[in-house]
C-alpha cells in the first residue's frame, strides 16, 4: 500500500481500515496495559491513580476493538471484479468497498454506480440479499432527503456490467442530486 490516504469509497478502503483498525487497537491496549504495569511497578500496588487512568484508557481501546471487528468482518471488491466492472463504470459516479449494517443483516456492495436518480450496485457474496439491500438503501436514501432515487442491487456481475451499460446511456442531468446521493450513501457505510 503507498503512504497516501484512501477515502471512503474509494478501491482498497476496506483492506486499509483493517489493517489501520488493528493497529490502533493493539497500541490503545498496550498503552493501558502499560499505564498498569507502570503503576504496579513503581508504587508496588494496584491500588493507584495509575491503576484508575488505565482502566479509563480501556474505554476508547474498547471502542476501537468493535470498530475493528466490523472492519474485520467486512468484505471489500476483490481484484478480479474490479478489474472487471472498471472497463463498463468509465464515466459513472462510482463507490467502491462499500459495507451497510442493519439491525438484522450486513450488505457487503463492492461496488456501486450513481447517475441521475439511479443507483445501481453489485455484491460479490452470494449469500447477500440484494432485495433486502436494495430495500434497505432505499428507505434510508429517503430518510436522508433523496427521494425519487431507483435502487437496483445486482449479484450477477454479467448483469450488473450489462445495467452499468444501460445506465452509462443515461444522459447526466444532475449533478447536485448525485452528489446528495453519494453524501448519504457514504454516511450510512460503514
Amino acid at each position: 500500500m503507498t503512504g497516501k490516504k484512501i477515502a471512503k469509497g474509494q478501491y482498497g478502503y476496506m483492506k486499509r481500515q483493517k489493517m489501520w483498525s488493528s493497529i490502533r487497537t493493539i497500541c490503545l491496549f498496550a498503552l493501558s496495559l502499560s499505564i498498569f504495569g507502570i503503576g504496579i511497578a513503581v508504587l508496588g500496588t494496584k491500588e493507584s491513580l495509575l491503576t484508575v487512568i488505565a482502566i479509563l484508557g480501556c474505554l476508547p481501546a474498547g471502542r476501537s476493538m468493535v470498530n475493528m471487528i466490523m472492519f474485520l468482518r467486512a468484505t471489500g471488491c476483490s481484484e478480479k471484479a474490479k478489474e472487471k466492472i472498471s472497463r463498463h463504470a468509465e464515466g459513472l459516479t462510482e463507490l467502491y468497498d462499500m459495507f451497510f449494517t442493519s439491525y438484522t443483516k450486513n450488505y457487503p456492495v463492492s461496488h456501486m454506480a450513481i447517475r441521475n436518480h439511479v443507483v445501481c450496485g453489485y455484491m460479490e457474496s452470494k449469500k447477500a440479499d440484494s432485495a433486502a439491500c436494495e430495500k434497505h438503501l432505499d428507505t434510508y436514501l429517503k430518510q436522508g432527503g433523496c427521494s425519487g432515487v431507483a435502487v437496483k442491487i445486482f449479484d450477477d456481475i454479467e448483469k450488473y456490467c450489462e445495467g452499468l451499460h444501460n445506465l452509462k446511456k443515461q444522459e447526466e442531468t444532475d449533478h447536485g442530486k448525485m452528489a446528495e446521493i453519494v453524501e448519504n450513501l457514504l454516511a450510512i457505510s460503514l
